[in-house]
């Protein structure tokens, strides 16, 4: 598990059932343990996947509803990033082992467990299999995910794209970190 200073204030990006704006919100270091097993909050991160910088940008989000896993995609406006977010960090590893496994896509993990993954075999953002079938494996993956805890009203893969774009307000993630765009800077 990340450590956190007990008595340090952590950011978290909250998000909005049916918007890609988020609010901000804080939690105590003390406080993130528990949160993170009562499903409160979720790690997420996003991994810089096409220069081999090694950044990795490290956060908290709420408001997703996952429970016991992960979910992880490479379409991640603007940079499309790997992007991952999950109830702990094996499952967060295992979602980000199984996207470079098939160079990009959506899957979505249940404790340390592949679930389901769709690959998008052009540069893991766009499919060449036809609409239908594309469509489809779209709606069942989502389907699982929401069975997985994933909230109404929140797109369990689309949603997670937002995230990761820190030009809409109000908290953002990128693969250096986490960004205030009413600030427009990172936040230390």
């Amino acid at each position: 598990m990340a450590h956190f200073s007990d008595d340090r204030e952590y950011p978290v990006i909250t998000m909005l059932p049916g918007e890609i704006f988020t609010e901000k919100s804080t939690i105590m270091g003390k406080d993130i343990a528990a949160a993170l097993k009562k499903g409160d909050v979720y790690l997420i991160a996003v991994l810089e996947r096409h220069h081999g910088t090694g950044n990795v940008g490290l956060g908290l989000l709420r408001g997703y509803g996952l429970k016991d896993g992960a979910v992880a995609t490479t379409v991640a406006h603007d940079s499309h990033n790997l992007i991952v977010i999950g109830t702990n960090p094996e499952a967060m590893n295992a979602a980000a082992k199984e996207l470079v496994r098939v160079q990009g896509g959506y899957t979505l993990v249940k404790g340390t467990e592949v679930i389901d993954t769709l690959p998008l075999n052009i540069c893991g953002l766009m499919s060449s299999a036809p609409a239908e079938e594309l469509i489809g494996s779209l709606d069942e993956i989502a389907a699982k995910a929401h069975a997985q805890g994933v909230l109404d009203g929140i797109d369990p893969f689309i949603s997670l794209s937002f995230m990761a774009l820190p030009v809409i307000p109000k908290l953002r993630i990128t693969d250096m970190g986490m960004f205030d765009t009413e600030k427009f800077e990172f936040i230390k």
